[in-house]
This record gives C-alpha cells, structure tokens and sequence, in this order.
C-alpha cells in the first residue's frame, strides 16, 4: 500500500455549527458545495476544484457544548492561490489570522480558526 495523498477531512457537529462551518468555507476561504454520495446521514461535501477535501456531517446527537476531541492533531492544511484576495476575505469576514513565510522558501502561510474552532493553515506559493 502506498498513500496518494490526504483525500478529504471530516468535520462532524450539530446542524447549526454544520451550516455555519459550511458558509464559512465556501464565503469565506473558497471552497465550493458539490455533489454528495446519498448516505444515511446528512452534510455536505466541499470541493476545491474537482475534489472532494471536505466533508461535513451533521449529528443530531451531538449539543454543541463540548467538541469531539481527535489525539494530538493540530491542525490541516490546503494549497492554495492568491494571497492577497485570500487576505483581503479574511479581513473583510472578520477572521482574525496570522501570516509567516517558510523560510529559505518564497512560501507564505496562513494561520486562522474556523468557526468549529478547528485551526487551519493555508500555503502560497510565489
């Protein structure tokens, strides 16, 4: 077996959460709502281009009070193109964010929170 790449990330919450996660990544940082497999369960998929990179599922069983825990992870992050654009819907959206640039590299990162409190990085390059 030899892993491709990292196919999608899963968020899974109440509704209300689920419908304000899915604005922010489509309003805010880009993606775009796509066609989602018929499951039991209800959500979304969120493409960038023609992939799948996010999928939110919405649990009626979870409150809302205290988020699932998942180890150590820290956070993810997603490739991504135009800087300033990407900054400039950041700032517009209220977001507060953090830049750094990779160094020996022409790459910039940026840092910032989701509304489901899940930290996310996204890389420029040039």
């Amino acid at each position: 077996m030899a892993i491709r790449a990292l196919a999608h990330v899963n968020i899974r919450a109440p509704e209300d959460l689920i419908e304000q996660v899915r604005r922010f990544y489509v309003d805010v940082v880009g993606l775009e709502e796509g066609p989602r497999p018929p499951f039991r369960s209800r959500g979304h998929w969120l493409y960038a281009g023609s992939l799948d990179v996010m999928h939110l599922t919405i649990d009626a069983s979870m409150t809302g009070e205290a988020p699932v825990r998942t180890g150590w992870l820290d956070h993810y992050a997603f490739a991504a193109t135009d800087l300033e654009e990407t900054l400039a819907r950041l700032t517009a959206a209220g977001v507060r964010f953090h830049v750094d640039q990779v160094p020996s590299t022409d790459q910039a990162q940026v840092f910032f929170t989701d509304p489901a409190g899940i930290a996310v990085e996204l890389n420029f390059e040039g």
